[in-house]
């Protein structure tokens, strides 16, 4: 069925959301929705792909898992935000961005918290960061008994004047600002976890730390990793200088480079890991970003999944939200206001893979993501991208979609998951020299040092507190 630019306004949302790009979506795609055929309530792409079972396969040696946890700016039932977890043979697990929703994503595709502690942000938008205190704060509670690291930009360190000279900034709105707030916030919930453990004496400190003298090895231990977010790995004549590292081990090497977007301090991610076979397997994530050099210099020697963002019209935008394009102008132009200072739309997607193509390599995979995918806007998005790029492997990404990468090929899949899901707590803790709680007392039968969980509570509150005897009495 031929699906128009007019038939997608016309199966809008009814919902009138903000007119950022970041405003609120109410839709809810059920089964009975899927089955209806409406194309703006259905993922076909999707339903249509193999399917997998988490936790059913070993990953192997020379084999690359890309997971996708949340898939759009707009958080609905169906689509988190934006969160990519890459799993290696060698046993590493890395996140990309943590976005608001996303971690119940991760548990029904089996993934718990004590994957989750090395996190590369792209930026500090809350639809990249907004599952962060979560992650950060029940850490403990589900399995992960050591420091979270978090890489992402340095301070931006802009500064505006306007026309009547009144200056704003700069200001300290880096990964490390970040963070250093995000413990304070977080002071009475973390405080209030601290009668389990959440340390280990043998915890060894990784290379990445950068302040190893720290040692921080508590769970609650929150580690910024600032990246200049300027370097590009080259110097100003364009000789490699290596300045744009973020992560080198175990044969992984994790490279920066700018992404442009909404203001100063954005990043993109290039990921490269040396399998045992010698092979590279390689992806990158754009974060969010206008249409730029930075990315098809990274991308132009060829990597296996290139996944970037990419946005629908203003006028289309603002029709899914309930308004009528023709007679809501400067709703459009707000829209397009947003489009123009942070975003790439499909077509700009595909003239990069056109360009990467004829300057050098093109991605085995394409993947389109921060995007509301239905079938409606899958199918104008990929109208779009195969104006400039007719031939090439292409995708939408949407939550619970699997790639499987080796050096033989990118297979995609669609994770079979539950409504239902559970945390899957991993209880093989890697060490074994637990340290006392913070809140803690002497055990009467063991005679060593175990968390209180009364100890915070107020005294004559406590009081109150119903005596167990009685109703455990029948």
């Amino acid at each position: 069925m031929e699906i128009t630019r007019r038939d997608l306004l016309k199966n809008s949302a009814v919902t009138v959301g903000g007119l950022a790009l970041g405003s609120a979506l109410s839709i809810c795609s059920t089964s009975s929705a899927q089955s209806s055929g409406d194309p703006a309530q259905m993922n076909s792409l999707l339903a249509n792909l193999p399917p997998y079972t988490p936790g059913s396969e070993t990953l192997g040696a020379n084999e690359m898992r890309i997971s996708f946890m949340g898939t759009t700016c707009i958080p609905m039932i169906s689509q988190a935000a934006v969160s990519v977890l890459v799993e290696l043979g060698n046993g590493d697990c890395f996140v990309f961005d943590m976005g608001t929703g996303s971690i119940v994503k991760y548990w029904a595709m089996g993934i718990n918290l004590d994957k989750i502690y090395r996190i590369f942000l792209t930026h500090l938008h809350a639809d990249h960061m907004g599952d962060l205190p979560f992650v950060y704060g029940f850490g403990p509670s589900f399995g992960r008994y050591w420091p979270l690291y978090i890489w992402g930009p340095s301070d931006s360190n802009f500064k505006y004047t306007n026309p009547m000279g009144n200056v704003r900034g700069p200001f300290a709105d880096g990964t490390k600002a970040y963070c250093g707030h995000l413990t304070e916030m977080m002071r009475w919930h973390n405080e209030s976890q601290a009668f389990l453990f959440t340390s280990f004496a043998d915890y060894v400190i990784p290379p990445y730390d950068p302040n190893p003298a720290l040692k921080r090895i508590d769970a609650y231990d929150l580690v910024p990793i600032e990246l200049p977010w300027k370097n590009t790995g080259k110097d100003a004549r364009g000789n490699p200088n290596n300045d744009n590292i973020a992560y080198n081990q175990k044969g992984v090497k994790i490279t920066h480079f700018p992404a442009v977007h909404c203001r100063a301090a954005s990043l993109s991610y290039k990921l490269e890991w040396t399998t045992p076979s010698g092979k590279v397997l390689s992806m990158i994530y754009s974060g969010d970003t206008l249409p730029n050099h930075y990315m098809i210099d990274n991308a132009r020697s060829g990597v296996d999944v290139l996944i970037h963002e990419i946005v629908m019209s203003a006028s289309n935008w603002i029709g899914k939200m309930g308004n009528d394009p023709a007679t809501h102008p400067r709703a459009v132009q707000q829209a397009q206001n947003v489009q123009d200072s942070s975003h790439t739309t499909h077509k700009a997607y595909g003239y990069i893979l056109n360009q990467l193509s004829k300057q050098g390599k093109a991605p085995r995979l394409a993947v389109g993501t921060h995007f509301q995918a239905t079938d409606d806007t899958i199918k104008l998005a990929l109208e779009d991208i195969r104006k400039w790029y007719p031939n090439g492997d292409v995708t939408i990404a949407a939550d619970t979609m699997v790639l499987n990468v080796t050096p033989g090929g990118v297979t995609k899949r669609r994770a079979v998951v539950s409504n239902h899901a559970w945390p899957i707590i991993n209880t093989r803790i890697p060490y074994s020299k637990p340290q006392p709680p913070k809140y803690w007392q002497i055990d009467p039968n063991t005679r060593r040092p175990n968390g209180n969980p009364v100890a915070q509570l107020d005294a004559d509150q406590y009081r109150q507190v119903i005596d167990k005897s009685l109703y455990n009495a029948i």
